[in-house]
């Protein structure tokens, strides 16, 4: 995980980025493109936990993550699939006693 703090004038950026190493992990459990290449992902999914994790509205997503409203289709549309649900699965299996996992809140 990342944090890019950055002085943006005199407003501090503390946002939210999957490394690409977490990225890896994670990709197995998305559902393959269909056509032309989606939006990126791992900017997609890390606006998607920061959202979540700040108790944000959607139209208050930075725009370093895109458009809120591919944040918002992009969740919708990966819950209704299952996708997250998906992802807690695979790495709980991963988990070396396999029935514990956690996500840092930090």
């Amino acid at each position: 995980m990342i944090h890019d703090a950055q002085l943006l004038g005199d407003i501090m950026s503390n946002l939210y980025w999957l490394t690409e190493a977490q990225m890896q992990r994670l990709r197995p459990f998305f559902p393959k493109s269909r056509g032309r290449a989606r939006v990126d992902d791992r900017r997609v999914l890390s606006g998607i936990i920061f959202i979540n994790r700040n108790g944000l509205r959607w139209c208050d997503a930075p725009v370093d993550y895109g458009p809120s409203k591919t944040l918002y289709n992009r969740w919708k549309r990966w819950s209704d699939m299952g996708v997250f649900a998906r992802i807690m699965m695979g790495l709980a299996e991963q988990a070396p006693d396999n029935k514990t996992i956690s996500i840092p809140s930090r």
